[in-house]
């Protein structure tokens, strides 16, 4: 799997290219505040997941409808601008894809409840739905802390 380089640090590649490994990005990139905020965002995903880890809810259910991930959708939403065209927008796009896609799998199992048959395949769809949650927001937070960015996909 290729990951796209949105900000190439060096002249090796052009932006764009697909490269095969990650390339580390210099110290002195002069993103702190981003990656502050990006930083910020991951472990408001995270305190969301871990309510559903440590309460009656769910994780999926209560990352996409808990407080901590709701700011951090509005932070994303509100800094995206300041992360265009480096390699910490691929961070900010995997939030949101994260976000939007648990939210549309919880909407399908929400209507798979509906139906007495689809209850089965609504509680594996929530469970797994959960699982990739806590995946992807452990995946992007070690990716953010080893300055790497995340693939397209």
């Amino acid at each position: 799997m290729g990951y796209e380089l949105v900000n190439a640090p060096d002249n090796r590649h052009n932006v764009g290219d697909i490269v095969s490994e990650p390339e580390f990005i210099p110290a002195g990139d002069n993103l702190d505040g981003p990656r502050a905020w990006c930083n910020i965002m991951y472990g408001l995903h995270a305190l969301s997941a871990a309510s559903g880890i440590l309460t009656s809810a769910t994780i999926v259910g209560a990352f996409v409808f808990g407080w901590p991930s709701v700011i951090a959708v509005i932070i994303n939403y509100v800094t995206r601008n300041q992360v265009r065209n480096t390699w910490l927008e691929s961070h900010w796009r995997w939030q949101l894809r994260t976000f939007w896609l648990a939210a549309g799998w919880l909407l399908a199992a929400g209507v798979l409840m509906l139906t007495l048959i689809g209850i089965p395949a609504a509680l594996l769809a929530i469970l797994v739905t959960g699982v990739w949650v806590l995946y992807r927001v452990v995946r992007g937070w070690m990716a953010l802390s080893e300055r790497r960015p995340l693939p397209v996909a």
